[in-house]
């Protein structure tokens, strides 16, 4: 292939663009994960990432995607058969439901048009029926990725406080992890499960649980099969700085890093700028004429923006018009929304001008592959981050 010139931008909803602050940290030389050097860092790791996950409680580091976060958490609390609900909210929640249907779980969905997210209305319905507790578990996603949906946690928090049903509350925040708000202590959730190549700004390889002590003390009872994905090996270990099998040390040297990163914004300044760049986005979208995925405006995803084709045109190859004409590349539509839509992301190690290239590519590529919108949806999104707006 001939060079070309400048960087590619990628511009999917994760992996997100890794800094360079972040790429020096991780091509540090490898140490003796059992020495002390390496010990050091590893507590040092293991507290910083509390306050990103706005929790006191212990936060489980393994080596893995966020799929392996998904199963740690319900192998360490459930047992074979149980029955738990999952609501439907797009391409993650959907896989999140065949991954527990494999491991022996009993899953009862609550189906969504992968349009809005949870809605903690159906939760607390569904809950107040189940007077003999046979559900053990909800498990919900907080921003789908497939979508550009953010759920509204804190609202389903309280639905399930409603009924006053004892089962758990599981929150995948992979994707809204150092994006979105999320306060795993605060807002009552027992396990929260994310991966460290989203907001975190890492490559893929780290999953991570964040555990209540509800969720530490039914791990006590739990029956499912578990090795390598075992809580309580972690638990026990990691408070001396160590890891029941080989960490990824490297990527810990990353981050490590990123704590610092996110700190030394502060995360309430992260978020605002996260929302900001959505809602850039967001206007030129609109004045281009084309939909966004997500109907209710209190679902916006400061994450990313899932942009709707009309009729007859196909998201796939507006997408391939773009890589091809200006090295950029954007999410696909998942599953149901194949073909239908593509997703731009805003996230992670991200600003105005960053997402102003965003826009001219996708203006450009847009009308080069023939889709009828209005032009000056990248000035629009100007007029917002200027303050002309």
């Amino acid at each position: 292939m001939a060079h070309r010139a400048g960087p590619h931008f990628l511009q999917i909803p994760g992996p997100s663009n890794v800094p360079g602050r972040i790429l020096r940290a991780i091509e540090r030389p490898t140490i003796d994960h059992r020495g002390p050097e390496f010990q050091a860092l590893a507590k040092e790791v293991l507290e910083k990432i509390k306050p990103i996950f706005k929790t006191k409680n212990p936060v489980i580091i393994f080596p893995a995607s966020g799929t392996g976060a998904w199963e740690a958490a319900l192998v360490n609390t459930l047992s074979p058969g149980d029955k738990v609900l999952m609501v439907e909210t797009g391409q993650f929640s959907t896989l999140w439901v065949e991954l527990a249907t494999r491991i022996g779980l009993k899953p009862e969905v609550i189906e969504g048009d992968w349009r809005r997210g949870v809605d903690p209305a159906a939760v607390e319905a569904r809950l107040s029926k189940d007077k003999g507790h046979e559900i053990k578990a909800v498990c919900c996603v907080h921003n789908e990725t497939s979508t550009g949906v953010t759920s509204r946690i804190p609202e389903v928090r309280k639905a399930i406080d409603a009924t006053g049903h004892p089962a758990l509350f599981m929150v995948d925040t992979i994707s809204g992890l150092a994006s979105a708000d999320l306060r795993h202590d605060e807002w009552g959730i027992d396990v929260t499960i994310s991966g460290s190549q989203k907001g975190l700004m890492l490559p893929p390889g780290i999953s991570f649980n964040a555990v209540s002590d509800k969720a530490l003390e039914a791990s006590k009872s739990s029956k499912m099969t578990k090795s390598y994905w075992e809580w309580s090996s972690q638990i026990g270990q990691n408070p001396t700085g160590n890891f029941p099998y080989t960490p990824n040390t490297n990527l810990l040297y990353g981050l490590n890093e990123a704590c610092d990163m996110l700190m030394d914004e502060g995360l309430d300044n992260v978020f605002a700028r996260h929302e900001r760049h959505a809602e850039a986005t967001r206007r030129a979208v609109r004045q281009w004429g084309l939909e966004i995925q997500c109907e209710d405006t209190r679902e916006y995803s400061p994450v990313l923006t899932g942009v709707v084709m009309p009729e007859g045109h196909d998201a796939d190859a507006v997408r391939k018009v773009i890589l091809d004409k200006f090295d950029m590349s954007l999410g696909a539509g998942l599953g149901k929304v194949k073909g239908r839509m593509f997703r731009i992301g805003h996230l992670g190690d991200f600003n105005d001008l960053m997402l102003c290239g965003t826009l001219s590519g996708c203006e450009m590529g847009l009308r080069m592959a023939g889709v009828p919108i209005q032009t000056g949806g990248v000035q629009a999104a100007l007029d917002y981050l200027s303050g002309n707006a």
